[in-house]
């Protein structure tokens, strides 16, 4: 059973990573994609946030001599492929039970970017390949340390939002480490996210330049044909406060009734898991004050909040929050470090429906919905369905 359903899994995530590819393609050309102009930003003309991949790119361009354009669409196949087989790695672990999979396929997870192709390879992913990566080096490994150093400044100088997981993934540290006191481990743990601190301070009190800003679109016009548009004119035409401005003025009454509603049917079958874990290791300092590890990991997701408030991809933040924690929740329950219930877990009452109408639950649950990108967007209904006719739509024609 087990092999039977691995089987399906790696199916499901070959049939996505085709779309992917399809989308991504139709998408290298469209001039103002939004995902493109995230992948121009560059640091032609001074550093700046979330730079170095464009900067990569534009350096691969020149050596081959290649279209830009092109040069991202292979980074963004090679980032999206390297994702899917990584996550495959890390999920073909687990024990397939039927919340297990039902946390696996639920549309704010794997089928979402390919649901919603604007968020199709946008710069977080690169940030999960990395944290997947990261997962790869043994604990006793004596370059371990090194190892989430780097993992970390990296992640910040492709997508510093990532700060606000921080506390997510300081948790993740702790429990791992198996930390049961503020000893040197610790204290070294909090010494390896400086280097990535000291960047977002960086970033934060030296934006960059009208005169920066209009030397890297000179680069890109002039170099390589490219407008400077979207994601890559946003560096300098709206500032921090003015994204939390845009935001509140999308606030509404719907928008927080369907985003809860969203957040709580999406993240369920996760919960249920984390609700029907312990730790393996009861010891550790910071769960002293909850018996549940549940509540721990509640507070530790608390700074996205923040994210939220300051952009209106909201669609996006559910996808991105609810990313890493399941790789967490996964990493550390194929470790051993939380042990699943399986006696608590089976009395829920996902388990009293049985054979067809489970199926026909799966199929709703998992195919029939997905949030949008935008705060404003209602909710999409059968990316199953939608999703193929969409690229047999586009071939037809």
């Amino acid at each position: 059973m087990k092999k039977r359903l691995e089987g399906y899994l790696l199916y499901y995530l070959l049939i996505l990573l085709s779309f992917a590819y399809f989308f991504l393609f139709l998408k290298h050309g469209v001039g103002n994609d939004s995902t493109i102009s995230e992948w121009l930003i560059n640091y032609e003309g001074g550093f700046t946030k979330r730079g170095i991949i464009g900067q990569i790119a534009i350096e691969i361009s020149r050596y081959f001599n290649s279209e830009l354009r092109w040069v991202i669409f292979i980074l963004q196949t090679f980032t999206i492929t390297s994702y899917f087989l990584l996550l495959f790695y890390l999920l073909k672990k687990l024990h397939y039970e039927r919340v297990i999979i039902l946390s696996i396929f639920t549309p704010i997870f794997i089928l979402y970017p390919v649901a919603e192709i604007e968020v199709l390879a946008r710069k977080e992913i690169i940030v999960f390949c990395s944290f997947l990566i990261y997962f790869l080096v043994p604990r006793d490994n004596k370059f371990k340390s090194t190892s989430f150093i780097i993992f970390l400044t990296f992640a910040m100088l492709v997508w510093e939002p990532i700060i606000i997981f921080f506390p997510l993934i300081l948790l993740f540290e702790i429990i791992e480490n198996n930390i049961e006191k503020l000893n040197f481990n610790f204290i070294k743990i909090i010494f390896c996210f400086i280097p990535s601190l000291v960047i977002a301070l960086i970033i934060f009190f030296n934006p960059l330049t009208v005169d920066e800003h209009t030397i890297m679109k000179t680069v890109l016009k002039n170099e390589f044909g490219e407008n400077c548009y979207m994601s890559c004119h946003r560096l300098i035409t709206v500032p921090i406060e003015g994204n939390f401005k845009e935001v509140y003025n999308k606030y509404s009454f719907e928008v927080f009734f369907r985003y809860s509603l969203i957040i709580l049917i999406g993240f369920f079958p996760l919960l249920v898991l984390l609700n029907s874990s312990s730790l393996k290791n009861k010891n550790l300092f910071i769960f002293k004050k909850f018996n549940k590890p549940i509540f721990t990991f509640y507070i530790a997701l608390l700074p996205v909040i923040l994210l939220f408030a300051a952009g209106y991809d909201w669609g996006r933040w559910v996808n991105i929050s609810y990313v890493m924690l399941a790789l967490i929740y996964y990493k550390l329950l194929s470790n051993n470090y939380l042990i699943l219930n399986f006696e608590k877990l089976k009395k829920h009452f996902l388990y009293k429906i049985k054979g067809k109408a489970f199926i026909f639950l799966f199929v709703i649950y998992c195919f029939g919905w997905n949030p949008k990108t935008v705060i404003s967007g209602d909710v999409a209904s059968f990316p199953g369905y939608r999703i193929p006719y969409k690229v047999f739509k586009i071939v037809s024609n």
